[in-house]
């Protein structure tokens, strides 16, 4: 299978001499094509930061970064080719609220040249992947949080990107609507087959969520542990009560006691 993203030897400091920080040791990591891959680790292990170089967002110190098969920088200067294959999801929605739900989605289009039909047409088209439908028309503070970060999500995907990145996405949601958005998003990576790589604090959402977990320890941030889960799909929330989610719970937990 071949790799959506290859990191060899990439290594992060921020600042320089004697204040310089080392955020993260030399990594290497292949996510497969089609991969959930999940960042877990606490706070200062450089999840991240990780998942900003490989968005494009922060420039490796050292080391080669590959996307679809197309280095993501040279000397300096972020690829266009590799970036367009990137959409990105974040704690905050980051919705425009001077814009309906439809224009925040359609906005990256919009950037693009494509024109007011088409790209209504695919918004359209994301509201009912993501499961807003008929909210097309409403302006940001009229919906939930979750339907929020629906509308976040369907933005990502609108250019049709390969690689989605998520950086805590559910993170401020109460337990109650992350759970369905873990359901939805799975749902929608089952649909569209995009790479995912997210980072959570929670093992609970790691361990529901992922193909892989790659567990990452602090100071500098470097990988500890990664895990395979091979349970089947689709994972219904039941799933957590039974005995191959809690062994890998726990064995998770344990870890994270041990590098925190």
């Amino acid at each position: 299978m071949s790799s959506a993203i290859s990191l060899s030897r990439i290594e992060k400091w921020f600042g320089a001499g004697t204040e310089a920080v080392h955020a993260l040791a030399p990594t290497d990591l292949a996510v497969a094509e089609g991969e959930f891959v999940v960042l877990l680790g606490p706070s200062g292990c450089g999840k991240t930061t990780l998942l900003r170089m490989i968005g494009g967002l922060l420039e490796p110190t050292r080391g080669a970064l590959k996307v679809e098969d197309k280095e993501l920088w040279s000397h300096g200067v972020r690829q266009g080719q590799a970036l367009s294959e990137l959409g990105m999801v974040f704690q905050d929605a980051n919705l425009f609220p001077w814009l309906s739900i439809e224009d925040n989605i359609a906005l990256p289009l919009e950037l693009k040249g494509v024109g007011t039909a088409e790209r209504r047409a695919k918004a359209r088209e994301l509201t009912k992947l993501v499961g807003i439908s008929g909210f097309e028309k409403r302006w940001p503070r009229e919906l939930s949080g979750g339907m929020r970060q629906r509308a976040a999500i369907a933005r990502a995907l609108s250019y049709n990107p390969k690689i989605l990145l998520m950086d805590e996405p559910f993170g401020a949601l109460d337990a109650m609507t992350r759970d369905t958005m873990n359901l939805e998003l799975q749902r929608i990576w089952m649909e569209t087959r995009k790479t995912i790589v997210l980072v959570t604090h929670s093992i609970s959402e790691a361990v529901f969520l992922a193909d892989r977990i790659v567990l990452l320890s602090p100071r500098p941030g470097r990988i500890d542990t990664i895990i395979d889960v091979p349970m089947p799909r689709p994972r219904s929330l039941d799933v957590q009560a039974g005995e191959d989610f809690q062994e890998i719970a726990k064995m998770l937990r344990h870890r994270l006691a041990e590098i925190s």
